[in-house]
């Protein structure tokens, strides 16, 4: 599928057939198993500026938080216990965790449960990426979220697209299953950009794509511009499982914020086969704000999403192994 091809799926063909194409596809190559992946957010502080985003060094009315490592390592234990056999480490670009803290936990986590290990903590020195690789962890996370170098530069001031797509072939080099990510509808993004995030997902051989719309959040300059489309998403969805038949696409929290009933369902609809709930403690899920109103999707809701999808949990995520 070219430029021109994907463009006119992003406006003028049948979103209901697209999905169907995809789903399809889906089938055929990941099988009807959704995966589950937990999510513990353990770190709500950030060193970077970033334009929408809740969790950005300059907004003042975000209560702050930081899980100690002991914690995290019993969250995981919980995760495993619970029957899912990946964990997903989530922070800001927090450097107040050291990469041998980080491996560290990975490590423990390792020893406890033998669980595959995501890491979504953003950009750090590769040899970060080098001694967690190292100390175990099997996959990392982060999001380009535009194709645009000049949007991007935007979205973080500062900073490079070339600089995130750089560390995204480096953690590849280094034997990572590696995501990146799309937002959807963000303020000055083009259609023509949004084929460019689908055509670099295939470029960059990515194991797994987030795709989320884009939701505003107060605290940061974009807080007043609406939320991305639905549809539009869903039909991004769509495309990249149609480009990329092996990745692997969670229906995002994102997507569960902006249609709390159906969002979730109608991206397993559309490609998707992964759903990650939060572990995150009560007393802190709320602390990390992204973006407003952010969905808490549960194990019990995952399930049922997946239920509704009339489609079933991978065996992996029923057998994860848990040492004592």
């Amino acid at each position: 599928m070219n430029r021109t091809e994907i463009l006119h799926h992003l406006t003028a063909s049948s979103l209901v057939d697209l999905a169907a194409r995809a789903d399809l596809v889906r089938m055929q190559c990941k099988g009807d198993e959704v995966h589950l992946r937990g999510i513990i957010e353990f770190s709500n502080h950030c060193i970077r500026d970033c334009t929408y985003c809740g969790l950005r060094r300059a907004n003042r009315n975000v209560e702050r938080y930081r899980l100690t490592p002991d914690e995290v390592v019993e969250l995981a234990v919980g995760i495993a216990a619970a029957g899912v056999a990946t964990v997903v480490l989530q922070s800001g670009d927090d450097f107040a965790y050291t990469a041998r803290d980080i491996a560290c936990i990975i490590m423990r986590i390792k020893e406890r449960t033998g669980a595959a290990i995501t890491l979504s903590v953003g950009e750090r020195p590769f040899s970060h990426y080098e001694m967690w690789r190292k100390a175990g962890a099997d996959r990392y996370l982060m999001k380009h979220e535009t194709a645009n170098p000049e949007l991007y530069t935007i979205l973080h001031p500062g900073k490079r697209l070339e600089e995130r797509l750089d560390a995204l072939r480096f953690l590849k080099g280094l034997g990572y299953e590696t995501g990146n990510g799309v937002i959807v509808g963000l303020p000055g993004q083009t259609l023509e950009d949004l084929a460019d995030d689908v055509l670099l997902t295939r470029e960059l051989c990515a194991d797994m794509c987030g795709i989320g719309p884009f939701i505003p959040q107060a605290g940061t300059p974009w807080r007043d511009f609406p939320a991305g489309r639905l549809e539009t998403t869903l039909r991004v969805f769509a495309l990249i499982r149609l480009i990329c038949p092996e990745i692997n696409l969670p229906a995002t929290t994102a997507l569960a914020t902006l249609d709390p009933q159906d969002g979730q369902l109608l991206a397993l609809m559309a490609g998707a086969n992964v759903i990650m709930p939060n572990f995150t403690p009560e007393r802190t899920r709320g602390m990390y704000k992204i973006y407003d109103n952010k969905a808490d999707v549960s194990l019990e809701q995952a399930l049922a999403v997946i239920s509704r999808a009339r489609r079933r949990v991978a065996p992996s995520a029923r057998h994860a192994v848990l040492f004592q």
